[in-house]
């Protein structure tokens, strides 16, 4: 019973890990990359849909991503939503293909991009001490339906926090190399 429940706790923290990972991605670093629009859906027949759905999403070179839309209507359409996104791009329109020039950062929004960060690092190290929390509960109820010893209780707390700590430093880590990459000229 006390190996599931800390199973279940280090693969939820993992997932934490992903979900800031995934977050992270989104960030621009001035590189062009095609993640940078997964998150932008746009409206398809009346379904919305990510645009890598509608269209094909490739790098020109290091400062320019193309959007080559699978059927001429979306092109507005497509470019109506990049222009209304939170990334602060501009795309032009030559025929069907959509080029979005990425500027370079300026040190204001490097410093912006950098707090953006260190906030979803928080974010994901609170999820992971509530996590933590679950699973320390999980164990004093087992401990109560005498189901755990006292002393296993205490051993797994320990294994717990040994996770917990692990975890953390992984998210420090994670955000140190997003911060060191937008720091970069």
């Amino acid at each position: 019973m006390m190996k599931d429940v800390l199973k279940d706790a280090e693969a939820r923290m993992a997932k934490s890990i992903e979900a800031l990972r995934h977050e992270l991605v989104k960030l621009r670093t001035g590189r062009a990359h095609t993640s940078l629009l997964d998150h932008l859906t746009v409206d398809y027949y009346g379904a919305t849909v990510p645009i890598n759905q509608v269209a094909g999403v490739a790098v020109e070179d290091p400062r320019t991503l193309s959007v080559t839309p699978w059927e001429k209507p979306m092109v507005q359409v497509i470019e109506k939503a990049i222009m209304n996104s939170d990334l602060g791009l501009m795309p032009t329109t030559a025929g069907t293909v959509i080029r979005i020039p990425l500027p370079a950062l300026t040190e204001e929004r490097r410093r912006d991009l950098i707090k953006v960060v260190g906030q979803e690092a928080e974010h994901a190290k609170v999820a992971v001490r509530n996590i933590r929390r679950d699973a320390n509960h999980k164990m004093k109820e087992l401990q109560k339906g005498k189901e755990l010893s006292e002393d296993d209780e205490h051993h797994a707390e320990d294994e717990i926090q040994k996770l917990t700590d692990k975890y953390v430093a992984e998210v420090d880590s994670i955000a140190q190399v997003k911060e060191t990459e937008l720091l970069e000229v």
